[in-house]
């Protein structure tokens, strides 16, 4: 790999930590309620679309889903005009990680983040993997603190990396998205590994479950 091209990879996933960390939830959440709310204190804890929908009603709840989503879109088209479809994949993955694990404070659990990726990256696959995340979320039962969605959250990425292979094995259309390739399974896994941590965390950590009716 030339100098050039790690540099322009490099750029692509630093641009993609930077869009991630950007903290929608927590300036909806203060214009909201006028500075009063933390969302790190509230519900679940979790600095998030859902938990924003719960403590404010689904208006908000959606604008941030789509503001988190927006920055997987984003960091995948400037990774992509950097750095070719490599590019797109390092943005996304690394904006995912960047609302995951922000500097100085508690980031969300990426959901909406890696959505966007894979909308971006993965848009063949987008409405199974809808289809499989409303589905599993509402069959599943609610259980122990987090549990819930912990595996609605396992089954969505299993979908998710498991389509991607398929996809690429195949080398079936892909919409707007990356050529599907070797590369394709490998974002998908690593976005889907850093979301899953966090759930992970937070369970370790007693937060209520976002998909629970008590949460």
């Amino acid at each position: 790999m030339g100098v050039m091209r790690l540099a322009r990879l490099v750029g692509a996933a630093s641009v993609g930590y930077a869009f991630g960390t950007i903290p929608f939830a927590d300036v909806v959440a203060r214009r909201a309620s006028d500075g009063r709310i933390d969302l790190r204190e509230f519900g679940s804890r979790n600095p998030g679309a859902m938990n924003a929908m719960r403590t404010f009603g689904p208006a908000t709840g959606i604008a941030v889903a789509l503001a988190d989503a927006g920055k997987g879109v984003a960091a995948c088209a400037i990774g992509k005009a950097l750095a070719s479809d490599a590019g797109a994949h390092c943005g996304g993955v690394s904006a995912v990680v960047g609302h995951c694990y922000p500097p100085g404070r508690r980031g969300g659990k990426g959901v909406a983040t890696s959505a966007g990726q894979l909308v971006a990256t993965f848009p063949a696959f987008a409405p199974f993997e809808a289809v499989v995340g409303i589905g599993t979320g509402a069959l599943a039962r609610p259980g122990r603190p987090g549990r819930r969605a912990l595996a609605t959250t396992i089954v969505a990425c299993v979908a998710w990396v498991g389509g991607s292979v398929v996809w690429w094995r195949r080398g079936l259309p892909n919409g707007w998205g990356v050529e599907p390739t070797g590369a394709l399974p490998l974002a998908s896994a690593a976005s889907s590994a850093v979301v899953m941590a966090r759930f992970w965390h937070s369970i370790r950590h007693g937060q209520p479950d976002d998909y629970a009716p008590e949460a």
